[in-house]
């Protein structure tokens, strides 16, 4: 079993966490845009600031190279290729997406409706940026 390539998985994750950020920029900056400032001015908290998106723009940057070094963890035992891509980004779904989602849902902080599209979409998205970034991933 070989040592996980670091440079690669940098690269990749690179790749896969601009795909994590088009999906965000399209689905919170353009279809759900109102749906998200709604539910914020609810809380009493302000629209989202250049400053928060930045914020988000970076954690998909360190989402994406999380996912493709899982995608490179898991690779030996798997085998190398899509189908292990979309486990990983599957895994990652479970992890950040679903146990996210139903950990806030008993506070009510958002919308059930919001959290069950944005949780939903996500199910679609991370696999393909885990796909994405894995293109860019090989071993030593």
């Amino acid at each position: 079993m070989g040592k996980i390539n670091l440079q690669k998985v940098i690269v990749g994750g690179l790749v896969a966490g601009l795909v994590l950020n088009v999906f965000d920029f399209l689905m919170f900056g353009v279809w759900l845009k109102n749906d998200m400032n709604a539910a914020m001015t609810a809380m009493g908290k302000p629209a989202m600031t250049t400053n928060m998106i930045m914020w988000f723009v970076f954690l998909d940057f360190l989402f994406g190279i999380w996912l493709v070094w899982l995608y490179a963890a898991i690779r030996p035992r798997f085998g190398a290729g899509p189908r292990t891509a979309v486990t990983a980004g599957l895994a990652m779904w479970v992890l950040f997406g679903l146990l996210h989602t139903l950990s806030e849902a008993p506070m009510g902080i958002f919308p059930q409706r919001l959290m069950i599209i944005t949780t939903v979409a996500a199910l679609i998205y991370w696999p393909i940026a885990a796909a994405a970034g894995a293109k860019f991933y090989s071993e030593m």
